[in-house]
């Protein structure tokens, strides 16, 4: 294990890459202020040793991590929460009420990623799901603050990619982790003025009107940065938030301009991606085809199915 896994920012903030997938995908971000931790995301049961590294590397105690705090329940971002609680004797679990039972009793998030994926996969990626003892679960009410030694931070509800989501306002260095509430925007999608960056509307709570009031409530504090879980530290957010709202509608309007296409999923994720290849060429000129492909294919496949879901809602 190298140190390319780890960045160190302002304000006592690094960022773990989880290894999830491939490098530089999905984030773990670790707050340090007064001897206590807090730890928002926590990716699988497979990241667990690169944030015992990283605390090993600063000479940090499991028991000094007060706080343990996934931005919604997807694997991605909850599913090494049982585990991290088993090593961090002193933490609290911070999640959002309707999250809360499935970390209690996660057999329908696993049963729910295994009938899409298959068992082998899912174990590849995942492993079994470790249950969190409901009296160490502490459900984060919109508006509520926490405090990290001294340090405030500030849950806001953030609905729109799911509604279990939540989004975690740091005072200190004026930012916000942003789950997937502010979209990707992966290391490969940053040029050398400005980086490309996508909305999530995966399946199944995708809501666009809920989505970009969320993002409205984010840019209402005037942040200086975000934290990306998808990836890593974004300044000048302001610059790209309308872009990001703008992309959600349109979105919205290649779904339903596709909506009794022949299969509209395939349709509307060919739609997208010609889009986001034009765009990503423009602010990261000559990356190819192939590797645009391996970057957004994923995403827009997952955007595309929960695009699909939102029609049939409406």
């Amino acid at each position: 294990m190298t140190e390319e896994i780890f960045s160190h920012y302002d304000h006592r903030i690094s960022c773990i890459d989880s290894g999830y997938i491939r490098p530089n995908m999905a984030a773990i971000y670790l707050l340090e202020h007064n001897e206590e931790i807090a730890i928002i995301e926590t990716a699988t049961n497979h990241s667990l040793s690169r944030v015992l590294t990283l605390l090993d590397k600063k000479n940090i105690p499991p028991s000094q991590v007060r706080y343990v705090i996934p931005t919604h329940v997807h694997l991605d971002h909850a599913g090494g929460a049982g585990s991290m609680m088993e090593i961090f004797p002193n933490a609290e679990l911070i999640v959002h009420p309707r999250g809360a039972r499935h970390l209690v009793d996660p057999s329908r998030l696993m049963k729910g990623v295994i009938d899409v994926y298959g068992q082998e996969k899912y174990d590849a990626l995942y492993g079994e799901l470790i249950a969190v003892s409901k009296n160490r679960i502490v459900e984060a009410e919109d508006d509520m603050e926490i405090d990290l030694a001294g340090r405030t931070l500030h849950i806001r509800h953030t609905p729109g990619h799911a509604e279990h989501h939540i989004c975690i306002w740091d005072e200190q260095s004026k930012g916000w982790f942003t789950g997937d509430t502010f979209g990707v925007s992966y290391r490969e999608m940053i040029g050398s003025d400005s980086r490309h960056i996508i909305p999530t509307t995966s399946p199944v709570q995708f809501s666009p009107e809920k989505l970009i009031n969320s993002i409205n409530l984010l840019m209402s504090y005037n942040p200086e940065r975000l934290y990306l879980t998808h990836f890593g530290l974004l300044e000048n957010p302001k610059n790209y938030a309308e872009k990001l709202r703008q992309r959600i509608s349109y979105y919205c309007e290649v779904a339903q301009a596709n909506r009794n296409a022949s299969s509209p999923t395939e349709k509307i994720e060919e739609v997208m991606f010609k889009k986001e290849s034009v765009q990503l060429n423009k602010i990261v000129p000559g990356i190819d085809s192939a590797q645009v492909h391996e970057i957004l294919k994923m995403d827009l496949h997952l955007n595309a199915q929960g695009l699909v879901v939102w029609l049939n809602r409406n």
